[in-house]
């Protein structure tokens, strides 16, 4: 059976220019796509992600929380992201459940801890558990404490990439808006494939995001992304617009719907 993660953005579930904008619809719909590709390939295993968008990034970024939380009144914005957080996540739950797969959420902030902003400790046995029992996981953006920073945000790539080196996933995919583009931000030309070795060439091009972000832009996506693919034999990426129809459900089945990244 072969174990795939799979990130809905936060830019494609929610509006991330407004505040605490959710776009059920999209997530609706996105919802059915992951159904249906669960359905149509019985071997396929699932860790779900997503990320927090216009929920946990405008307080994330009020409070600076992702650099550090020593203060009460950062401690109240370290919670505000994490009520923020959660309350999208229990939208995407509830559409999910809609479809009749069988969700659990794992948070990382219930029971992990960082160290200068990445996990250093977070016990995963109940999430192995849930897959064996044929359940679906989900993480999600989250707050966490650090023993360095007193507390931080963790997005979701933080969390694949804690959790990618101990579950070894045959593919990683990013649905988002856009595919890497050659020419942001008149979006024109795909980047069809990159690798440890292109991509130094084409760090010019690549922009950030076009709304408030606390945890990198697509520069930092694609290197955190290429870390990942390079640590595990096999292991194959794509970055790629969840804003098509059927996208999602073609990249989870195995086609290549935008950015191909690989180690070599």
């Amino acid at each position: 059976m072969s174990l795939v993660f799979l990130k809905l953005g936060g830019s494609l579930i929610t509006d991330k220019a407004a505040v605490s904008a959710a776009r059920h619809d999209v997530i609706g719909r996105l919802a059915g796509e992951i159904a249906s590709a669960l359905q149509t390939d019985l071997n396929l295993r699932l860790v779900l992600g997503h990320g927090s968008g216009s929920f946990g990034h405008n307080p994330g970024k009020a409070h600076n929380t992702r650099q550090g939380v020593r203060t009460a009144e950062e401690w109240r914005g370290f919670a505000e992201v994490w009520r923020q957080a959660r309350a999208l996540n229990n939208i995407v739950m509830d559409a999910l459940t809609a479809t009749g797969l069988p969700v659990l959420a794992l948070p990382v902030s219930a029971a992990g801890l960082a160290e200068d902003g990445h996990i250093r400790e977070w016990d995963i046995r109940p999430l192995q558990a849930s897959l064996n029992a044929g359940l679906l996981p989900v993480v999600y953006g989250d707050v966490a404490f650090d023993a360095t920073r007193g507390g931080t945000i963790l997005s979701t790539e933080d969390i694949f990439d804690f959790l990618a080196g101990r579950l070894k996933p045959t593919r990683i995919l990013q649905a988002g808006l856009d595919p890497v583009w050659a020419d942001f931000p008149a979006r024109t030309r795909v980047v069809e494939s990159i690798t440890s070795s292109t991509f130094p060439d084409i760090l010019n091009v690549l922009g950030g995001s076009a709304a408030t972000d606390v945890t990198g832009g697509m520069s930092a996506k694609v290197r955190q992304t290429l870390a990942q693919v390079a640590a595990i034999p096999g292991c194959e990426a794509l970055i790629f617009s969840g804003t098509q129809p059927g996208a999602v459900r073609a990249a989870l089945l195995g086609e290549n719907p935008g950015t191909h990244l690989s180690a070599a």
